[in-house]
């Protein structure tokens, strides 16, 4: 007989930072509980099938790949997320943008476009903040389009569409208040892409170039044409390239440029205006 105080002390994720919070998200989803089941009853007996479950779990997780995979699921801003392989797992970072967008403009009816939108997760954000906004959400990849609009759909986020487009290609003649966008900025070669949970992730959702800057640039030079005036473009990008991102949309004539800083001090984000 197993319980599950038993469990939670016999598990072992060794090359793990995150070891407890890993070990208690996949025991709580083996036995279909949430993690304070697990503190409020630790004698409760769990079955076999469960305690497989829960082993499986655990060797996954040993072999690196993200507990976000394992559950198929991903908690971002105040919704919970479907994902999977074929998009990037939504980081905490990532939230520095939503919070951003929803200080910078107002809460009337606007116009926005999220670039690469993978899971959905910065679209069904701002759409649950601000229910008059009408974003419009692209992704080139089909599996992510398809992805995304589950998600949409789960959450009842009417005022966003989904669509397959790489980058601005199926959006002629549109123009938004606001354009944001995650997209890949790691360089080729950074090594950073054979280790941890990114190993399992998408390369095409990561790497962009050899320094990483190919997307963000293609992306600066195409917004002007994408943005009414007065709009807004804003990225994330590399802890060590909002530099880089300032002097690109400098060229490209966005005015008020700014960089923010995330929770670990790096600066995540940067934002312009095209006042022209």
């Amino acid at each position: 007989m197993t319980i599950i105080a038993s469990l939670l002390r016999g598990a072992q994720l060794p090359d793990s930072p995150t070891a407890r919070l890993d070990i208690e998200l996949l025991l709580a989803a083996a036995l279909g509980k949430s993690r304070s089941y697990l503190h409020t009853w630790p004698e409760r007996i769990v079955t076999s099938e469960a305690a497989a479950t829960f082993s499986d779990y655990l060797q996954r997780r040993r072999s690196g790949e993200p507990v976000a995979y394992i559950l198929g699921q991903q908690g971002f801003w105040k919704l919970d997320l479907e994902v999977a392989p074929h998009t990037l797992i939504p980081r905490p970072e990532t939230e520095l943008l939503v919070e951003t967008a929803l200080q910078l403009l107002p809460i009337d009816p606007t116009r926005v476009l999220d670039l690469g939108t993978g899971t959905g997760a910065i679209a069904l954000a701002l759409a649950c903040e601000r229910p008059h906004w009408q974003v419009t959400a692209v992704d080139r990849v089909e599996d992510a389009v398809a992805l995304a609009e589950r998600n949409r759909q789960r959450l009842h986020l009417d005022n966003v569409t989904v669509r397959h487009s790489h980058w601005f290609d199926a959006l002629a003649g549109e123009r938004y208040q606001l354009i944001i966008s995650n997209p890949p900025y790691i360089a080729a070669a950074d090594p950073h892409l054979v280790a941890g949970d990114v190993r399992f992730e998408p390369a095409s959702a990561l790497v962009a170039g050899a320094d990483g800057l190919d997307d963000l640039r293609t992306i600066i030079a195409r917004a002007p044409a994408h943005l009414t005036p007065g709009g807004w473009l804003m990225l994330e990008h590399g802890y060590d390239q909002a530099a880089a991102v300032r002097e690109l949309m400098a060229q490209h004539d966005f005015e008020q440029i700014e960089s923010r800083i995330d929770l670990s001090g790096h600066e995540r984000i940067t934002l312009g205006r095209l006042t022209c």
